[in-house]
């Protein structure tokens, strides 16, 4: 890595447009006064030569302006997700909704 491009790791999170993904970059820190640790996520809209699918661990590095909102491209593939993996966060994001009607 010499150059001083951004690099950023994040998780795909829909792969239905042509070459491009959406990937949700999650991060945390301390709070400076409090002490609380708060997370954030963003997502970002991904130039995909590779190919990647939904549960995709990517790392994304910055380039030039591929269009209005894309201006990351996917460098490299570092977990493929397994198909178990994306049943079971689908699953859990069905059975939400029918945990909190039953309370």
């Amino acid at each position: 890595m010499t150059n001083k491009r951004r690099r950023l790791t994040g998780v795909v999170t829909s792969a239905k447009m042509q070459k491009t993904v959406t990937v949700r970059v999650d991060r945390s820190h301390r709070h400076p006064v409090y002490g609380k640790v708060l997370r954030k996520k963003k997502k970002y809209l991904v130039h995909d030569e590779i190919g990647c699918q939904p549960g995709d661990k990517v790392m994304m590095v910055e380039s030039r302006p591929l269009s209005k909102r894309k201006r990351w491209v996917i460098e490299q593939v570092l977990h493929k997700a397994s198909e178990v993996d994306v049943e079971a966060e689908t699953q859990e994001i069905v059975d939400l909704p029918a945990l909190e009607a039953e309370e």
